[in-house]
């Protein structure tokens, strides 16, 4: 196997914790003054780490002040010359999209790029076949690998397949937390969150995967602690059109095109997030996520030719959140978050309309995805070893000396 470790990371020239609300930011970005990124931290766990080829860095920042961050990018790369790091930014970016326009004009830029959480993921995929990797292995720059043999763990099983005769091509490993728990905090939530929650279910289902054979189906999906075989990959892309969790989005895809994510309850991660409060933005995010996902699997569930994914099948976690139930739960937390969280309006504006801009989004573009997986497996085949196009990327994205001068 020829794997590459693929690392989204992302910037701002500046901490921001805006109130606003919408459904287009990032969970959290590093800012260009941080003394230590989070990056740094990552790339320091994997300068031990056995058997790495090469390790692309995914650049995601303003364009206002990508020159600067890029700077700075590159300093943290330069301080780990055990491992060859690429770094794709808007230039490299922009050269694959041309590529990609010309073979599929249908398919548009917005699928393949750096903005938005699953067509980051796809820009990863792009790479490692344009660069001929047949895995791709995806950490977050908040994590670190624990051992030497993190990537031994991670092509454990893969391409091999079960007793039944499943195909491992896709799996997850979890992340430890803070305390160095697999499991979801449970102290008490406030009240007004009561029907917003995942922990109760989301444990349940963990403990049991952890007590189960090392390899085993899973229900769950670590975007920070992923592998995929090219036998996934170039069959199979990540959801542009999600507003988050596009990693557990992308279990969801695999079973609607005949395929499983598995679970490796012996591969892991620390998760070493920085702090950020919960903020109305990201819960309407996560109303968009949850009734575009829904919408989604109801059109993929009516379409000839793809599987179906039905929330029974999910349970304990996720299915409850791809249900009928789904309604009751953005209803009364929008509405009790308006009463109870200090961004009263923020909130009440999504309670009053929010929810309806939710739905009318998700029965919007709740069929674009399939459209857009017509053409992907074309691409793929298109950019695998496109030997013209890796050196265009990598005379620009090798991290070097010369590139300080920039």
């Amino acid at each position: 196997m020829n794997p590459v470790v693929v690392i989204p990371t992302y910037w701002s020239d500046r901490r921001s914790e805006s109130e606003d609300v919408d459904v287009g930011g990032y969970d959290h970005t590093t800012p260009l003054d941080q003394e230590v990124p989070e990056l740094e931290r990552c790339l320091s766990s994997l300068d031990h780490v056995r058997g790495i080829v090469r390790i692309v860095v995914l650049l995601v920042c303003p364009p206002a002040c990508e020159r600067a961050i890029r700077r700075r990018v590159n300093t943290i790369c330069l301080r780990h010359p055990r491992n060859q790091i690429d770094v794709v930014g808007s230039a490299e970016a922009s050269a694959i999209s041309r590529v990609v326009s010309r073979i599929a004009p249908e398919m548009g830029t917005e699928t393949v790029s750096l903005m938005g959480y699953g067509a980051i993921r796809n820009m990863g995929l792009a790479v490692a076949s344009i660069l001929g990797h047949d895995v791709v292995v995806f950490m977050d720059d908040d994590e670190i690998a624990l051992t030497n043999d993190f990537l031994v763990e991670a092509v454990y099983g893969l391409g091999q397949q079960t007793r039944q005769g499943l195909p491992v091509v896709a799996k997850s490993g979890y992340f430890l937390d803070v305390r160095k728990s697999p499991f979801a905090d449970t102290r008490r939530k406030r009240w007004y969150d009561a029907n917003w929650t995942k922990t109760g279910d989301f444990n349940r289902w963990m403990e049991r995967a952890l007590k189960s054979t090392r390899i085993s189906r899973s229900n769950v999906a670590c975007g920070g602690c992923m592998a995929l075989h090219a036998e996934a990959f170039t069959r199979i892309a990540f959801d542009p059109y999600i507003t988050r969790g596009e990693d557990l989005d992308y279990l969801f895809d695999l079973r609607m095109y005949g395929l499983d994510m598995w679970f490796d309850n012996q591969w892991h991660v620390q998760h070493l997030p920085p702090k950020t409060s919960s903020r109305p933005s990201r819960f309407l995010q996560d109303l968009f996520r949850w009734e575009y996902e829904r919408a989604k699997i109801l059109r993929s569930n009516a379409s000839i030719g793809t599987g179906q994914v039905s929330a029974g099948s999910l349970m304990p976690y996720p299915g409850p959140w791809i249900s009928s139930s789904l309604d009751n739960r953005i209803f009364w937390t929008s509405l009790w978050r308006a009463i109870g969280c200090p961004e009263h309006k923020a909130y009440f504006s999504i309670w009053a309309h929010g929810r309806r801009e939710a739905r009318a989004y998700a029965a919007e573009m709740s069929t674009r995805y399939l459209s857009f997986m017509t053409y992907w497996p074309v691409v793929m085949a298109r950019l695998w070893d496109n030997a013209q196009l890796a050196e265009a990327i990598l005379r620009s994205g090798q991290v070097t000396k010369r590139e300080m001068r920039l």
